[in-house]
């Protein structure tokens, strides 16, 4: 079956300017499906960047000591490939915005004005033909009036001829024949005239339907076939604008199933452990008392055993359970020195010499645990409060040296700044002996440059040195202070517990 319209479809002028205003309606009806397309992808993309920046983990202290575990690392990557699909999303909104949505309104455009000049064409095409079947018309109608009154002159001047008598009436006869002659001529003229104009319709009725009407009509085929192929290039566009974000969501999504199966109950389990562990031991037995045994005993003893019986009473809580660990706020007391230790009495009741101790901050924490050990319980008790305040004193109370922390999580932090302050104390050293070498340089030819020009950086990176060198000696100390508080923190419990 052929496909031309213009000799297929000649005669249906008004149904393809129809079908071609339907069809560019389709065209705007389109475009502004993928724009409200291209809109809804963008409130996605959006909607699913504000839902992953909600439930990101906050910049809290809290937060950051939670980052640690499995299930925690894969739901930030989680979030973060959720971020990464919002950007994709984004991507393809604009793509559709700018590859389909504003093309297809400027094209549209575009066919508006070429559709409205192909029918003006085909309209004065039309009118063209109309007026030359009208002139014909007109003509052929003249030549019919021409004819009809010659004929009817041609009667009266035979009638008359017939009844040709007198002179009058020869005269007559004469004017009538003239008038029948004349009738006649003009009929010929007009004769003459119809030809003329059947002849030029005949023609441009040929012409249009033979040359105009094809050539405008293939123009109008022309323009639908271009529509119907831009309308095609515009969806395979959007397909494969969304195609091209596919193999990035599907990396997407194949980290996020990585990131499931990179949780490890076992490992985040053992890193409570690591987090959590205080480094105390658990407390001993609770020691029987005998209430049934009748004793005598002197004042001295019955006061001392007293104090013994009311720190019992006083220790019953078991201390891990405790909401703020007795021992630990203990140890981690504020900085003040240390009052001297009052007057203790001996177990048989006469009262020793006071003697004054060193400055706590100057006492060594051997003598104090040997104290603690050969005294007595008076004298232990103060013992064990002037230990805790040296050791307030030698790593006092501030976060600075993480004496708030357990001592198994205090030895892991100090290690950890240890290890922190060495990699830039390193990286220091690094950039002094480049700095020396390069003032060398500047010695050795000083068209390369002043050597004074060195000292300033230099002097800065020897203090910094020298500030950190500082502060790894403190860490390095608050270190050893805190094995100290590891071997000493059994004893205290023993104390705590009231054992010898």
């Amino acid at each position: 079956m052929s496909c031309n319209w213009g000799t297929e479809l000649w005669d249906q002028f008004d149904n393809l300017e129809k079908h071609t205003s339907w069809g560019i309606d389709f065209l705007e009806r389109y475009t502004k499906f993928v724009k409200e397309r291209a809109d809804i992808e963008l409130n996605y993309a959006k909607q699913i960047r504000n839902l992953s920046k909600k439930y990101h983990p906050k910049r809290s202290r809290e937060e950051e000591s939670r980052s640690v575990y499995s299930w925690c690392l894969a739901f930030v990557g989680t979030l973060q490939q959720l971020n990464e699909l919002a950007v994709q999303r984004e991507e393809l909104a604009e793509n559709l915005s700018t590859q389909i949505v504003c093309e297809l309104t400027r094209y549209t455009q575009e066919l508006k004005a070429e559709r409205k000049s192909h029918f003006q064409d085909g309209r004065r095409a039309q009118q063209h033909i109309e007026s030359s079947w009208k002139q014909l018309e007109s003509s052929k109608r003249r030549f019919e009036r021409d004819c009809k009154e010659a004929e009817r002159a041609q009667h009266v001047s035979d009638r008359i001829d017939l009844d040709n008598k007198t002179d009058g009436e020869k005269r007559c006869s004469l004017k009538a024949r003239q008038a029948a002659q004349q009738k006649q001529q003009q009929a010929e003229e007009s004769r003459k005239d119809y030809v003329t104009s059947l002849n030029q319709f005949n023609q441009d009725q040929h012409q249009h339907y033979h040359t105009l009407v094809p050539v405008i009509y293939q123009r109008i085929q022309d323009m639908e076939e271009q529509r119907i192929e831009r309308v095609c290039e515009a969806m395979r566009s959007s397909a494969e604008a969304e195609k091209k974000i596919l193999p990035v969501a599907s990396r997407c999504l194949d980290a996020m199933m990585d990131a499931a199966e990179g949780i490890q109950p076992r490992q985040d389990t053992r890193q409570v452990v690591e987090v959590y562990k205080s480094g105390f031991d658990p407390p001993g037995d609770v020691e029987f008392e005998d209430y049934s045994a009748t004793m005598r005993r002197s004042i001295s003893e019955s006061s001392y055993l007293d104090n013994r019986v009311e720190g019992r009473r006083h220790s019953r809580k078991l201390w891990p359970f405790i909401r703020k660990n007795k021992l630990l706020t203990l140890l981690s007391s504020p900085r003040q020195p240390p009052p001297p230790p009052p007057t203790s009495p001996s177990p048989g009741g006469v009262d020793s010499i006071p003697q004054s101790p060193p400055p706590a901050s100057r006492e060594p924490i051997t003598q104090r645990l040997n104290d603690l050990m050969l005294s007595g319980s008076r004298t232990r008790k103060q013992c064990l409060r002037s230990l805790k305040r040296g050791l307030s004193l030698k790593l006092g109370s501030s976060p600075a040296d993480c004496s708030h922390l357990p001592p198994e999580q205090r030895r892991k932090k100090l290690q950890s700044r240890i290890n922190n302050i060495n990699q830039e104390i390193q990286r220091e050293r690094e950039q002094r002996d480049a700095l020396l070498k390069m003032r060398e340089v500047y010695e050795r030819s000083p068209q390369m440059g002043d050597p004074g020009s060195v000292e300033p950086r230099l002097e800065e990176v020897k203090q910094s040195l020298q500030r950190l060198e500082e502060e790894l000696r403190r860490n390095q100390y608050s270190e050893l202070i805190s094995s100290h508080m590891k071997t000493s923190h059994a004893l205290l419990i023993m104390m705590h517990y009231g054992k010898s």
